[in-house]
């Protein structure tokens, strides 16, 4: 499935969870990744990011598609990074 994630964390935990998901997804802005997860790997993403969090202040949203195909992206002004690039 293709993925959205937004996240909005304590600048303590920024630099972890930012290494978290570039493991999994491509960085596009800040705060947002975007990237095809396997529904195994979207949950091993999902523990782990808790781990980091504190759930009393942080937040993560994540935003599921079958699959690119269904996204419709615009982009107002410049790209930050382009995810076209990749595989």
């Amino acid at each position: 499935m293709y993925c959205i994630v937004v996240y909005d964390v304590g600048v303590e935990r920024v630099t972890k969870i930012m290494k978290l998901m570039r493991e999994y997804l491509h960085h596009v802005q800040n705060s947002v990744f975007e990237g095809e997860l396997t529904p195994a790997q979207l949950q091993e993403l999902k523990y782990r990011a808790q781990a980091i969090m504190n759930r009393e202040e942080d937040s993560l949203i994540i935003y599921r598609l079958r699959n690119q195909k269904w996204l419709q992206r615009e982009i107002v002004g410049i790209e930050k990074r382009s995810t076209s690039q990749f595989i």
